[in-house]
């Protein structure tokens, strides 16, 4: 009689196939405790916030002060002070962001990043965890911004909708601009260089956009650069957002899109890149 062929196990023909809502909750639970790893740090040593907190008061309170009393730069129906309140956020949300990336050289060099890349946790999780820890450091400049803006009487949409849109559009430039500052780590991998380009970079994304003057005061090659520099659509959001009777140039939709796109794409870039920070 033939023996009976071994039934297989029903085991052998499970599938590995997991449900995307499944993968998107490991996904992002994997980068809040990434996130909440790096934010820790705050905790820690929060004198960085302090110490932040004193460039946005020069350029509102001298520079802002200076030219509103001066009336050179035309913004319309506000008055310069309130033109730039928005800009400077940005621009303290840019510096904070564009130099984080160092955080990843000094993770390799004490062994940290050689422990993340052994995990089970993807790589783009480390790098949107890092780009929301980010994120946390922005919202602290809000909160300065707010204050020393308030202080100097700009007229502040203070409802519930508008703080939240200047919230998710913190975050979201905070992630873009340290995502990007990440990717410059994983290919340069030394701190001297990386901190040379930051510190090339940080000024021309600056004066390259709207945060302190109107795009129509530009010349037509710079205003070219600023319609494809992600920043110009930060301060246009926050703009719309933090102030009262105010409408975005391009539009609260183009201007999230923007944000979150390159975001995106940068923590894809980011994530791809990222082991080569080790070698």
């Amino acid at each position: 009689m033939k023996p009976a062929e071994p039934v297989a196990s029903h085991a052998a023909f499970a599938s590995p196939w997991r449900h995307p809502l499944t993968t998107v909750a490991t996904f992002i639970s994997r980068s809040v405790v990434i996130a909440e790893l790096e934010a820790r740090k705050l905790i820690h040593d929060p004198t960085e916030l302090f110490t932040r907190a004193i460039q946005p008061a020069l350029w509102l309170l001298v520079f802002g002060q200076v030219f509103t009393s001066t009336r050179a730069i035309p913004t319309g129906n506000l008055r310069y002070i309130d033109f730039m309140s928005p800009g400077i956020l940005a621009q303290s949300v840019l510096f904070i962001a564009i130099f984080y990336g160092i955080t990843v050289i000094w993770e390799r060099d004490l062994g940290i990043v050689h422990k993340f890349l052994v995990a089970p946790v993807p790589r783009a999780a480390i790098v949107t965890g890092k780009a929301l820890s980010a994120g946390v450091r922005g919202l602290s400049q809000a909160f300065i911004v707010y204050i020393l803006a308030a202080l100097l009487q700009v007229k502040l949409a203070l409802t519930v909708p508008a703080v939240l849109g200047v919230i998710l559009a913190v975050v979201l430039g905070a992630a873009l601009f340290s995502t990007f500052s990440l990717i410059v780590a994983c290919i340069v991998k030394t701190r001297e260089r990386f901190m040379g380009i930051g510190q090339v970079l940080t000024m021309p994304l600056f004066f390259a956009s709207n945060a302190i003057y109107p795009l129509s005061m530009m010349p037509a090659w710079l205003r070219a650069i600023a319609l494809v520099n992600p920043l110009t659509y930060e301060v246009d959001a926050l703009r719309a957002l933090m102030l009262s009777s105010q409408a975005s140039t391009y539009g609260l939709g183009r201007d999230f899109a923007v944000l979150a796109g390159v975001t995106a794409l940068f923590i894809a870039i980011a994530g791809a890149l990222y082991p080569r920070v080790a070698t």
